[in-house]
């Protein structure tokens, strides 16, 4: 899953939305307003008036999440959890990544009123601020990405989805692995799509950003204008809406071809796996 899309300002967020990568998920969600703040703060730079509003947003965010969204997961994991025993194909994979997405853009919605909040409160220095941060983040993009040859960007991707796919499965056969190489060699990934497509995203950002600080936006409008926001891109149109579904078609088709290579054995851990998932957050949310 790749959460990275939403508007940076209301971004962090979304980690909620990714704890089935976390290794310690409990701890890791109850300290996600502490975590997010940091996350935005180095974006940012909050000031001192600014600074316990955001915190206090963040955890009634949380909240929310804990009551309304917590058992929609638990629900997702579990259908996953039944998936996993068989074969699968690569429309029931991409039922999943759509219900991720589905539950990713609900998150997204209920932060926008704090997300609107914040972006108003926002300075021209700050905004500054924002574009520099930015301008590293793109520049170790570039770095650990695209200055790569192609066999070096496929090897680490490799490695990526070797790891990723042994923490779930176990330890993957030499046949599995060889599949895994194949699936990199043929795909469509391409690290300057990805570096364009989201330099785009930030100077919409700061186009946004800088008109809600000029217009002095009421505090509906605001709400609107970043709703909007995050809907075109969540559902963007044209070549970025064509690149995006290619590579959703891709992922689904590589994740059902190496779940149906997986032994009995491998398919029970991804179970033991998954269950642990919902069980950890069925104490979460029972912790109201």
């Amino acid at each position: 899953m790749r959460c990275a899309r939403l508007a940076r300002i209301i971004g962090a967020l979304v980690l909620v939305g990714c704890l089935a990568a976390c290794s310690a998920i409990k701890l890791a969600y109850n300290n996600l307003p502490e975590v997010s703040y940091w996350w935005l703060d180095s974006y940012v730079d909050f000031d001192s008036t600014q600074t316990p509003r955001v915190r206090d947003e963040l955890t009634q965010v949380l909240e929310w999440h804990r009551q309304n969204e917590l058992p929609k997961v638990i629900d997702l994991l579990r259908q996953t959890r039944t998936l996993a025993a068989n074969d699968v194909t690569p429309a029931q994979a991409c039922e999943l990544v759509e219900s991720i997405q589905a539950r990713l853009l609900a998150l997204s919605d209920r932060a926008v009123s704090a997300g609107a909040d914040v972006a108003m409160s926002l300075s021209d220095a700050q905004l500054v601020h924002l574009e520099r941060k930015y301008a590293r983040v793109n520049a170790d993009y570039g770095k650990e990405w695209i200055a790569l040859s192609l066999k070096d960007q496929r090897e680490k991707r490799y490695e990526q989805f070797l790891d990723r796919s042994e923490d779930f499965y176990g330890r993957l056969d030499p046949a599995q692995r060889d599949l895994l190489r194949r699936q990199i060699a043929q795909s469509g990934f391409d690290p300057r799509e990805v570096d364009a497509s989201r330099r785009t995203r930030q100077q919409e950002i700061l186009v946004l950003l800088r008109r809600l600080l000029t217009e002095k936006a009421a505090p509906a409008d605001a709400q609107a204008a970043v709703r909007a926001f995050v809907r075109h891109v969540a559902e963007p149109t044209g070549t970025e809406r064509e690149r995006r579904q290619a590579q959703r078609e891709e992922s689904c088709r590589n994740i059902a071809e190496l779940h149906n290579q997986t032994t009995p054995a491998q398919r029970s851990k991804a179970r033991q796996r998954l269950q642990a998932y919902e069980d950890d957050l069925r104490e979460l949310a029972s912790a109201l």
